[in-house]
């Protein structure tokens, strides 16, 4: 028997951020259902996860999967079987699924042949790039979900040129802009450029996690190279991702980092910090999806070591250039950035801080 509940599914740090303001979204909006947030544990960590469900005001998860880490097919499998165990004991109204990781598509799998309907949040996103696993995720999702709510047109132009019917699809806005303008005041008294001794405005930030930028000792060279030339213009804040910072290790370029003093080497931050940073920054080097996102929302110039992104707006609207392989052109944007005559980007049609609240109409409409 289907019950009234509409279950939210999250795996990895990035689906808070989008899971977050729907469930806040159905709560001011009175909506007809009960919601349930399903934590597979794709990515888990006690403390982590108690720092997202208190900065975000998440309630505690209602069901864990703990399903862990592993390879992408062992990890997809066990999150698949995890999950139709779960379903076949709660029967729901209809399941959430947000972004792009293993959970995302293995959760749709068991939903659909269950005939439970799935609304993907955030579909139709394409970098048209099979190598990248979660472009894989993407197409399979989209595919079998019964409702896709996209996060920019280019996403409801790339579902009908693979010939999804328009009825299945319906523009919403980015409901990680949400979570980003509600916890931009917060972000901001932390003041964490200050504690690092930073003006706003007066250094760069840098991420860097992809396999293809911090994998081969060349490229990762190379990536070094820029930031110590860039840290002789403007201070480098470079919180390194543990695969990153292994990698520097690795091929000998840990000491480099560590010894030029206007490199800030840290370890991961925490949403708000990171944010913080990010709205202070003169500039953004990253290879990060929704950093290309939160910048442009923010207006801070985005270079990104990509050659391609499943976010065109960025590019297209927004503050982000792809500079891929091309770290000739990427300094030619930093010397933009840094005379003041680089892009300035505009607003995002839908990133407005109210996508959550256009979704959860579409829920209503489709499963009340």
């Amino acid at each position: 028997m289907t019950d009234d509940a509409v279950v939210f599914v999250a795996g990895a740090r990035p689906n808070f951020m989008k899971v977050a303001p729907m469930l806040r979204a159905m709560r001011e909006g009175a909506a007809p259902f009960r919601r349930v947030l399903v934590h597979t544990g794709q990515h888990y960590d006690d403390a982590m996860s108690e720092v997202f469900f208190r900065e975000f005001e998440m309630p505690a998860p209602d069901v864990h999967l703990n399903v862990g880490s592993g390879s992408h097919g062992a990890q997809t499998a066990k999150v698949l079987a995890a999950f139709e165990d779960y379903l076949l004991g709660a029967r729901p109204r209809g399941v959430v699924v947000v972004g792009d990781v293993n959970s995302t598509m293995a959760c749709t799998l068991a939903a659909v042949k269950l005939g439970v309907p799935v609304a993907h949040l955030e579909a139709g996103l394409r970098s048209f790039d099979r190598t990248m696993p979660e472009e894989i995720n993407r197409l399979v999702t989209d595919a079998v979900a019964d409702l896709l709510l996209t996060s920019e047109r280019a996403g409801d132009a790339n579902l009908a040129r693979e010939g999804i019917p328009a009825e299945r699809v319906r523009f919403v806005g980015n409901v990680m802009i949400d979570t980003l303008f509600q916890q931009l005041p917060r972000a901001r008294d932390l003041r964490v450029p200050e504690t690092l001794g930073l003006a706003p405005g007066g250094y760069a930030l840098a991420t860097l996690h992809r396999p293809s930028n911090v994998d081969d000792a060349a490229r990762l060279t190379a990536l070094v190279d820029l930031l110590e030339r860039l840290a002789g213009r403007v201070p480098v804040v470079f919180p390194a991702h543990p695969r990153t910072r292994e990698r520097l290790d690795r091929f000998g370029l840990l000491p480099r980092v560590a010894a030029t003093p206007t490199i800030h080497l840290r370890e991961p931050l925490g949403y708000r910090e990171n944010l913080g940073l990010m709205a202070g920054a003169a500039l953004v080097l990253t290879d990060s999806g929704g950093i290309q996102e939160e910048t442009t929302a923010l207006h801070v110039p985005c270079l990104t070591l990509r050659a391609n992104t499943e976010r065109p707006a960025t590019v297209s609207e927004g503050t982000n250039t792809l500079v891929g392989d091309d770290l000739g052109a990427a300094w030619s944007c930093i010397e933009e950035v840094l005379a003041g005559t680089y892009k300035r980007g505009g607003d995002v049609e839908g990133w407005d801080g109210h996508a959550a609240e256009r979704a959860t109409r579409v829920l209503v409409e489709a499963w009340g």
